[in-house]
């Protein structure tokens, strides 16, 4: 059985620390990774800056706006991977994470850095794989076909752990076996929602099918 894992680390810890540091950041940074950011974001508005602070904001602003947004674009992924390579590589920050099973994972700069540098130290060892949107939407059936002729099983040997319904929905469609992680600061569930997915809080949980 394989598990597709998508952390609650990345939105309780990589998140909230671009939106808390990524100004200090680009100041430490300065002008070249702001240029860097403009080259692939055309919405950024850094044409009229008029100096690096106002490019600083500039960025920031749009970072945060499209992360509000949920976008999956790499325009924001390339500053949201330099913030947390420098945060990691500092200690300014470590994953609380330890996964029961080896996984293959979903945001794939974001999951190295976070196994990477967890609270048991180097834990790549225990992550077989990693995809993100190149291979397509966590919303689109068509995702986990992709995922599952890309490590050879078959879509029915994927377990998939996530908590957002749509991801769900559409790893459902793909007959991929799912659990719905329920935490504190997570969207509201349905009563439907709540009896037609099988829910989970911790790995502990986790109640495996046998492999086909």
């Amino acid at each position: 059985m394989v598990v597709l894992l998508v952390p609650a680390e990345v939105t309780d810890i990589l998140f909230p620390y671009v939106k808390e540091n990524g100004k200090e950041h680009l100041q430490i940074h300065g002008e070249e990774e702001c240029q860097q950011y403009a080259s692939v974001e055309e919405d950024a508005q850094l044409d009229g800056a008029d100096d690096l602070q106002q490019m600083i904001q500039a960025v920031v602003d749009n970072v945060c706006w499209q992360m509000s947004l949920d976008q999956k674009t790499t325009a924001l992924k390339q500053p949201q991977g330099h913030m947390w390579r420098a945060a990691f590589t500092a200690g300014h920050m470590k994953a609380d994470v330890v996964p029961a099973e080896s996984v293959c994972l979903f945001f794939v700069e974001a999951q190295k850095l976070l196994f990477g540098h967890s609270t048991e130290a180097d834990i790549l060892e225990l992550v077989d794989s990693h995809f993100d949107t190149k291979i397509g939407q966590k919303v689109e059936r068509e995702s986990y076909q992709k995922i599952a002729n890309s490590i050879g099983c078959s879509t029915n040997n994927i377990l998939f752990l996530t908590d957002v319904t749509l991801e769900a929905s559409a790893a459902k469609e793909a007959d991929v076996h799912l659990a719905v992680v329920v935490r504190p600061g997570n969207a509201g569930l349905t009563d439907d929602e709540k009896t037609f997915y099988s829910l989970i809080t911790s790995f502990s949980e986790l109640k495996l099918p046998s492999s086909a």
